[in-house]
């Protein structure tokens, strides 16, 4: 459990001084390279992740239209109305993005006792957000109407009145809250600088976590970052760090010293700085600063990418993720907000797309281990395993048919490749002729075929019983044969399947052939 001390008092915030940020962690060293992503083998289990989400509520709603004309009685464009929607906004798009990922997620804040305060409610009980909302008599809900025609925002019109809230709404918000902060939850404060997240409720927030052992992030808004002091990860953007730190240069340096500084002065852990199409920066004490480089996508709307980055971090933290494989996703799932138009949050299945989208791209030719834990991705979405092995020395037509044929039988097809030195046991000190290498490149090159593992015994014994395959293909001449591996996958349910053969086509019948036409005289 962390302590529950924490210093008080207004600190001279230290954010200009370039020495002092080398002199206490060194943020401002070089980065280091910039990554697309940090690899991953596989997503997070987000349904164990527990997040309390706190701040300011708002209802964004959509009037979708389509313009044609000018109006004739003022110099503006007529819009006919074609459909409106309404989907949960600031600290109530977090909680959704939170609920799309699949974590386990309650929502605290004020909305108004109205209509749109309603439809919040509503929205939050169809996305299985535990609701913990107060609706506060003589408030009006925060409502963003935008005027969209041709997928362009015309006009957006805020309804809102930003003062604090009473002393009595802040207590009864924290006594909603308090049996929620436990131990290996997350408690993000999603600050819109609306009037809840006062400097008084932040840090009885704070201290709060801190004494039950729960991660702290927040998304910072406004110059009084101090009520954030001791959180375990900032989450502004670059304007925002701009605007606090007083920073007049564009130069990345500049930033870099002035989040190390912030860092120190807050007695913050980790600051998470979201630079649009430039990705985003993991900072963390005593180690460099990590680039993560946005990923290459059709930008349509920016709106709540700062919402998915937050959500995403809480999801993976709460979840056993690290913080490097935790920022790497947080920016897969922005790049997919920001190709949505309007405020949508990020879906499992649709990260969960993207992610496998990017596993498939890479090289086929994998290690056991890698190999296997691609396989138990297929099986976690249900796919069927085919598996057949051989020398594939000098590829030919009867290969290819055998291959294409074995795809057929499931989803996808593993290889098993003798290496260089089983083939040579097995056919000659003369063979193969090309190298495993080779041979696994010619094959990975085939689009029937998903991955290749390359095994160095005589038989692929026991890389079946490692893969259990759900389909073993052999050619058809092994009928009446014993075939190695059968008694492994029959036992786990599977079946053996042999493929007839192309008659006179083998690699020691072309090499025979080869070796009649080389010894005839020109």
């Amino acid at each position: 459990m962390r302590s529950e001390e924490h210093k008080e008092g207004n600190r001279e915030r230290k954010t200009g001084s370039r020495e002092y940020g080398e002199k206490h962690h060194g943020a401002v060293s070089r980065p280091e390279s910039t990554v697309q992503n940090p690899k991953l083998t596989r997503l997070p289990d987000f349904s164990s992740a527990r997040v309390v989400v706190v701040g300011d509520i708002m209802l964004d709603c959509y009037v979708w239209g389509r313009v044609s004309r000018v109006s004739p009685e003022a110099p503006v464009p007529v819009l006919q109305c074609l459909e409106k929607t309404m989907v949960l906004g600031g600290a109530a798009n977090v909680a959704a993005n939170l609920a799309g990922l699949g974590a386990k997620v309650c929502l605290a804040g004020v909305c108004g006792r109205d209509a749109e305060g309603t439809r919040i409610r509503s929205l939050l009980k169809d996305q299985a957000i535990t609701d913990l909302t107060l609706r506060v008599k003589d408030v009006s809900t925060i409502t963003k109407t935008r005027i969209m025609a041709q997928n362009q925002q015309l006009l957006r019109i805020d309804q809102e009145k930003i003062e604090p809230v009473s002393e009595e709404t802040e207590g009864l918000v924290f006594k909603a809250l308090q049996d929620h902060i436990t131990p290996g939850s997350v408690l993000v404060l999603s600050d819109y600088a609306k009037g809840l997240l006062s400097h008084g409720l932040c840090r009885r927030l704070i201290s709060r976590s801190r004494a039950s052992g729960a991660l702290v992030l927040v998304d910072p808004k406004g110059q009084d970052w101090e009520k954030y002091r001791q959180a375990d990860c900032l989450t502004p953007n670059f304007d925002e760090l701009k605007h606090y730190a007083r920073i007049d240069s564009d130069r990345e340096d500049s930033f870099f010293s002035a989040a190390g500084n912030i860092l120190d002065s807050l007695e913050a852990e980790k600051m998470v700085l979201t630079r649009g199409s430039k990705g985003l920066v993991l900072f963390q004490k005593e180690q460099p600063p990590l680039a993560i480089a946005a990923r290459a996508r059709e930008v349509f709307d920016v709106s709540g990418a700062g919402d998915t980055v937050l959500a995403a971090l809480a999801a993976c933290l709460g979840a056993g993720s690290g913080w490097r494989e935790a920022a790497g996703i947080a920016n897969r799932a922005a790049g997919i907000v920001v190709g949505k138009l309007g405020t949508r949050p990020v879906q499992h299945q649709e990260l969960e797309n993207d992610f496998w989208a990017d596993s498939e791209k890479e090289g086929r030719v994998v290690t056991l281990k890698a190999g296997l834990n691609r396989i138990l991705q297929w099986r976690e979405r249900k796919q069927t395993v085919v598996f057949t092995n051989g020398c594939f020395d000098l590829l030919h037509p009867g290969h290819i048919k055998l291959l294409q044929t074995a795809a057929t039988q499931g989803d996808r097809l593993v290889v098993g490749l003798n290496s260089d030195g089983s083939v040579a046991k097995l056919k000659g000190p003369h063979r193969p002729l090309l190298t495993q290498k080779d041979r696994a490149a010619i094959l990975a090159a085939l689009e029937s075929v998903d991955l290749v593992i390359v095994f160095e015994e005589p038989t692929p014994l026991k890389l079946i019983e490692q893969i259990k395959p759900d389909v073993l293909v052999k050619g058809a001449d092994y009928a009446g044969k014993q075939v190695v591996g059968r008694e492994v996958v029959e036992a786990c349910g599977g079946e053996v399947v042999l493929v007839d053969l192309e008659e006179g086509l083998s690699t020691t019948k072309l090499l025979e052939a080869i070796k009649k036409t080389n010894s005839r005289p020109d």
